[in-house]
């Protein structure tokens, strides 16, 4: 345990000089898609278990790749039964699968367009990522730039961009993690470590009326207060009752990673206001724990179905994880 910890702190201060340098280069997926998966337990300790705070486990897996480019994945978007996973590079995989847990119809991509040009990481930092399931346009926020983009549904096509005065002074690289297209066409975003000015707790969130890229598009400014200072929202999630569900992440020694859920209800979203949530669900040893970092809901039937899928930061020390849970709270 000691020397994963000491490769994990070694590793994360590499990731961490190449973030803030900027100028580490993207690698693209090949052209080929080959991808493998294995099937995780919540509790290696004890496999029998399920039940973690509001959620029940219905399993998971492992994703891997010989493909360099391959992991990495910040956000991601369910549909039916087909997957896509965007990674903080820009590029993203998609497949289908059901309840064998067998990926089909393995595609990699690659955004056409983002901040600028494409040869660094830092040009296609895609950190969160939401859609509307009406017509399949995919919003993308992008940190360092903090720039929202808009895409049509296959990700083939950019539409428009733009750079929010409201974001222009989050930080580089802890900007727009989280983003939300609610069901009444209003969006959340909400950043990572941008904190209000002058203060040190909080973190900055907006709410805007409509299309964040639409012209004249202006948020009003409100508080997302974390489960505990420690811990940075990473992504969130509309449940079909309306509520959010915020991923809260914290890297620390010797647990690593810890991930802790709130929800949080949108009609606090209101100009100024401080917004707290109510945790719902903790991952941390002995259940199985990484870099979590995007959400998804579908519903199964009347269940409520919460996926959580994690970034490995292309390291060894790491996994790409898709989890599935069912939400045990609020069923319609």
């Amino acid at each position: 345990m000691l020397l994963r910890v000491a490769i994990a702190l070694f590793s994360l201060g590499f990731i961490l000089l190449l973030s803030a340098s900027g100028r580490d280069g993207r690698d693209l997926l090949g052209k080929v898609p080959r991808m493998t998966v294995e099937r995780v337990p919540l509790d290696a300790r004890d496999p029998g278990r399920t039940r973690v705070g509001a959620l029940t486990y219905l399993g998971g897996i492992r994703l891997k790749s010989p493909d360099r480019a391959f992991g990495g994945f910040s956000s991601m978007r369910i549909k039916g039964d087909r997957f896509t996973l965007l990674s903080d590079g820009g590029t993203f995989i998609r497949f289908r699968m059901g309840a064998d847990w067998t990926p089909r119809e393995l595609a990699f991509g690659d955004l056409p367009a983002g901040p600028g040009t494409g040869w660094l990481k830092s040009d296609r930092d895609s950190e969160s990522m939401t859609s509307d399931p009406a017509t399949g346009r995919t919003w993308v926020g992008f940190e360092r730039y903090n720039a929202i983009w808009r895409y049509d549904e296959g990700l083939t096509r950019a539409e428009r961009s733009v750079e929010p005065a409201a974001m222009r002074d989050w930080s580089v690289n802890g900007g727009p993690e989280s983003m939300v297209r609610l069901a009444d066409g209003r969006f959340v975003v909400i950043g990572e470590t941008s904190r209000p000015k002058g203060s040190r707790v909080g973190r900055e969130a907006l709410l805007f009326p409509g299309d964040p890229t639409a012209p004249g598009a202006e948020p009003i400014r409100f508080v997302y207060m974390p489960p505990d200072e420690r811990y940075d929202p990473s992504d969130a999630v509309q449940l079909p009752d309306g509520r959010l569900i915020v991923l809260n992440r914290r890297f620390a020694v010797p647990s690593l990673f810890t991930v802790r859920l709130t929800l949080v209800d949108p009609k606090e979203f209101r100009a100024g206001a401080v917004v707290r949530g109510t945790e719902i669900a903790a991952l941390a040893a002995p259940l199985i724990h990484d870099n979590y970092e995007a959400l998804a809901i579908t519903r199964e039937g009347d269940d409520t179905i919460l996926w959580i899928a994690s970034d490995d930061n292309q390291q060894f020390w790491e996994w790409s994880l898709l989890l599935k849970f069912r939400i045990e709270f609020g069923k319609r």
